[in-house]
Parts: structure tokens; sequence; C-alpha cells
């Protein structure tokens, strides 16, 4: 689990790629791009999968200051490798999504990386039951400190 400095240094910065597995699918259900927006947040959503039409992470590298990976934990190491090709600053790994290896990757990189959350639960204002999960895990200790 990442610090709460390492959580706020990553939403300190508005402009992020999400990266998903194809258009059709789903983080956990979400349209994290649509939560994220209202926030404040400018949002490009990218796609590990070579034969969707919508961008690649290389494409909007200079246009994000960080990513956002949310695909299945078997393609985490490779979605990863292409964060880093793309000199990607900082990645965050949505909780269900990392790996040890695409974790131990990013540090060897000195890449700063957030893993082991979910960025809804602390990208304010948090709201639905992303606002229960969070009061769930300060209640049993599991929240960044």
């Amino acid at each position: 689990m990442a610090s709460k400095a390492a959580i706020d240094e990553f939403l300190g910065h508005k402009r992020l790629a999400l990266m998903r597995l194809s258009a059709n699918t789903p983080v956990q259900g979400v349209r994290m791009d649509d939560e994220l927006r209202p926030k404040g947040y400018d949002v490009s959503v990218v796609y590990l999968d070579e034969s969707e039409g919508g961008s690649r992470l290389a494409e909007v590298k200079d246009q994000v200051e960080g990513v956002i990976v949310t695909v299945p934990k078997k393609q985490c190491e490779q979605a990863v490798k292409e964060a880093m090709a793309a000199k990607m600053p900082r990645v965050w790994l949505q909780a269900g999504c990392e790996t040890e290896e695409a974790v131990a990757l990013l540090e060897r990189n000195k890449t700063p990386v957030v893993s082991g959350a979910c960025v809804l639960m602390y990208a304010e204002p948090v709201k639905s039951f992303h606002r229960f999960h969070r009061w769930l895990w300060k209640r049993v200790g599991l929240l960044a400190k």
C-alpha cells in the first residue's frame, strides 16, 4: 500500500491517462474517467490492446503527467513496460490489477508508483459507494496514512 504522501503527490497532477485493456473492458464496473472529470481531472483514455481503434499511451505521453493502469493482472507487467517506454513520470496501479513484478519493475526504474489502492477512494470529493468504502477502510486501519 502506498503512503498518503505518494497518493497526494499523484493526485496533485490533473492531466492523467487512464489505461484500459480495451474499450469493452470496464474498470471494475465503473467508468473511472466519468468519475474523475467532474473532480477537475483531464483524463485521456488509452488502450493497451493494439487492436483497439483508440489512442495509445505513446500518443498522449506529452499531454499527461501520469497514468492510472486499470488492466487485468495478467496484462499489468505489459502495461507497466508501455508506461516506462512512454517515460511516464508516475504510475498508479489500480487496486486489483497490480502484481509484485509490475511494482518491482517500476521501483527498479525509479518511477513513483501507487499500488494497492483505488484512485476513486482518494480523488476528492469522494462520493457514492467509494465514500462508504473509504470510511470502512479507515475504520479497519487499511486507509493510507
